[in-house]
């Protein structure tokens, strides 16, 4: 009988914990690493995460602490979910304590201020494994929904087909189906610029504008993300799937997403600070908004709905200002 798969989760929040759920669900012996005493006994207690799912019972499988170095012990699998611009101070502090051969996982959806890295970048740049070790797990995954057990599909992307598929068996489970991608670029891109758009489906509903506004924004959203993929080398059919529009389609939907949410106060006239201070989890795309238009301009790629999410977000324009603007750009053809 062969032994279990291990996995350590870095990171005892929502999606972190959702995500190890899965894991344990698939079968593998899960250790959780969360920074606060506090919520570490409490998982280890009660069987629940009183802080983010109260009342979901987490499997047996399931154990926390608060030493990383017991947490990345012998994992099989080592899944980072901190915020994407605390990434590299994290994992400078991890990289020596992973176990030899451990595949890093990412769960982050975003780009690095400063360097307009990806996180499989900044994974490399610090823990030197090279890509066939790093693994990125993304996709329409709301963790409220996960962690209820509702049915969901993603992506898991390695540049090394094989290294996907092991992925892709630790973490399938009957509510839970995991595809193979090996474009990672595009997988990763999905993800960081659906945060962006959600904020302008957000601003656009939180104004009323109405569903032919969120449509637009939607698609001509998809077709920013896909002009920079494809700057970057990615294959733009990534950009069609679960990576893609899938991961497009829920943020921009549903209540659960926060950047949804994070837009729709800023459109109804709170200011940025107020909205900060009412948003309880990070919502990745406020500072990726910037990162994700540093690297389209290095890349030559227009991208006018992530500028004007950045000048509302960061610039203090109001929002009917910056529609206006949006608005009036010059015409021209759809596929450009």
């Amino acid at each position: 009988m062969s032994k279990p798969v291990k996995a350590a989760v870095l990171s005892a929040g929502s999606w972190g914990t959702a995500f190890g759920m899965v894991l344990a669900d698939a079968g593998c012996e899960v250790t959780l690493w969360g920074r606060r005493p506090e919520l570490v006994e409490a998982i280890n207690s009660t069987r629940t995460n009183p802080d983010y799912f109260p009342g979901v019972e987490l499997p047996e499988n399931v154990r926390a602490t608060t030493d990383p170095a017991q947490a990345a012990a012998d994992a099989d699998f080592t899944v980072l979910s901190v915020p994407s611009q605390t990434l590299r101070g994290n994992l400078a502090d991890w990289a020596p304590l992973l176990a030899p051969g451990t595949v890093l996982v990412s769960l982050m959806k975003g780009v690095e201020l400063g360097s307009a890295m990806r996180m499989s970048e900044v994974i490399d740049d610090v823990a030197k494994v090279g890509p066939d070790r790093i693994a990125v797990v993304t996709g329409p995954n709301l963790a409220r929904e996960i962690a209820a057990r509702m049915p969901a599909a993603a992506v898991v992307a390695c540049t090394d087909e094989a290294v996907a598929q092991r992925l892709q068996t630790a973490c399938h489970t009957p509510y839970f189906r995991p595809y193979t991608n090996t474009d990672v670029v595009g997988c990763e891109l999905g993800g960081a610029v659906k945060n962006v758009i959600g904020l302008a489906v957000g601003i656009a509903d939180g104004m009323g504008l109405g569903d032919n506004a969120k449509g637009s924004l939607i698609t001509r959203g998809l077709a920013e993300t896909t002009r920079l993929g494809m700057a970057l080398g990615a294959d733009p059919l990534t950009f069609s799937g679960l990576a893609g529009l899938g991961d497009l389609v829920a943020t921009c939907s549903s209540p659960l997403s926060r950047n949804h949410t994070f837009g729709t106060n800023l459109g109804k006239g709170m200011t940025l600070q107020e909205t900060i201070a009412v948003t309880k989890q990070t919502a990745e795309g406020v500072k990726s908004c910037e990162s994700v238009l540093d690297l389209a301009r290095r890349h030559g790629v227009d991208m006018p709905i992530t500028e004007t999410v950045v000048g509302i977000v960061h610039d203090g324009k109001p929002p009917v200002v910056a529609l206006k603007e949006l608005m009036s750009r010059s015409a021209k053809p759809e596929r450009r």
